[in-house]
């Protein structure tokens, strides 16, 4: 099964982490088996990485999800990466309209939209994006790429019950603890993963890493 396909799959609950820095943690989070990794090319995030020092990515291809992840860019860069081999999916973490999104509809290139939730309000256009996925977190105007904290879980699994076709990624202060019942109780088709997982922004800790496959019965 391609690896987007198998993230996706609507019958397990995956993980990805998200804000992977350096080349040994992905290589790690590789041979524990996770489902994908997220890199932040927003430049104001405490675990943005350059461009220019992702080239690692490439070796990764068909070993694990590639996800970059950005905010309000225009479609030029995160497009250039994809086609040189850096990533798989895109994830626009931002302001970004269902219109914006039209570059990578029009060239077939997946994306996840992420949006951050606060009512049922918030979702009313998340379903226009045509994303292969949307990601759901915490609303926190301003703070783009994660806040560590949860919302109502509930406004999510409405959201499900609508589009039971459109995969949900839950996010938003998740950690061990904590992540059993959330995907019990949302039955998203992954959870994502910061800050629970760390030992300082953009270092992970492993054991954690771990202590969340066990929770989803990994």
């Amino acid at each position: 099964m391609p690896l987007l396909e198998r993230f996706l799959d609507l019958s397990t609950v995956s993980l990805k982490i998200c804000g992977v820095t350096t080349r040994d943690d992905a290589d790690q989070l590789v041979a524990l088996g996770v489902d994908a990794l997220g890199v932040n090319f927003w430049p104001k995030s405490k675990r943005y990485l350059a461009p220019e020092h992702a080239t690692w990515l490439r070796d990764l291809a068909g070993k694990i999800l590639r996800v970059g992840v950005f905010v309000n860019e225009p479609a030029g860069l995160p497009l250039r990466l994809v086609s040189e081999g850096y990533l798989d999916v895109v994830q626009l973490h931002g302001d970004e309209t269902p219109e914006d999104a039209a570059p990578f509809r029009d060239l077939g290139i997946p994306f996840i939209k992420a949006i951050g939730v606060k009512t049922r309000a918030d979702l009313e256009r998340a379903a226009e994006y045509g994303a292969a996925a949307v990601l759901l977190d915490a609303h926190a105007p301003g703070i783009y790429g994660g806040t560590g904290e949860v919302f109502d879980w509930e406004v999510a699994s409405d959201f499900r019950r609508l589009h039971p076709q459109l995969p949900i990624i839950l996010a938003g202060g998740i950690v061990p603890e904590n992540a059993g019942l959330a995907a019990m109780s949302v039955q998203p088709a992954a959870l994502d993963i910061a800050s629970g997982a760390e030992i300082a922004p953009g270092i992970k800790d492993f054991q954690k890493v771990a202590a969340f496959l066990t929770a989803l019965h990994r």
